[in-house]
């Protein structure tokens, strides 16, 4: 009898196989980025360092110093100003490492002609 060529029983099992394994190992790498981005601090100093603001990757806060200088009680909307321009600084900061991070990844499905290339 003939060998059969083509259709399921010809090269796909092995396709999809491969296609499992990059499936992994971007995963266990994905899980490994997340894991480093949530142990990296990230810091912001405004006005000259009269406010230093920091967090983690976890978006958990991890400093807050102010200077009792810049505690002027005649002037608190300047002190609220430079905490506000800190704290924006920083949640950019960790929300551009998390895209840089992902990016790289998805980055991996091009050898495989994107999300689902080939595959429909």
């Amino acid at each position: 009898m003939a060998k059969r060529g083509g259709g399921f029983g010809g090269g796909m099992p092995g396709n999809m196989q491969n296609l499992m394994k990059q499936a992994q190992k971007m995963q266990r790498q994905m899980e490994e980025n997340q894991k480093a981005l949530e142990e990296k601090e990230f810091s912001s100093q405004v006005g000259g360092g009269a406010v230093r603001f920091a967090m983690n990757g976890k978006r958990e806060v991890t400093a807050l110093e102010i200077d009792p200088e810049a505690v002027d009680p005649e002037d608190v909307e300047t002190l609220q100003e430079m905490l506000i321009s800190a704290i924006s600084d920083v949640l950019k900061q960790v929300d551009e490492a998390q895209a840089s991070s992902m990016g790289s990844l998805a980055g991996g499905f091009g050898g495989m002609g994107g999300f689902g290339g080939g595959l429909f």
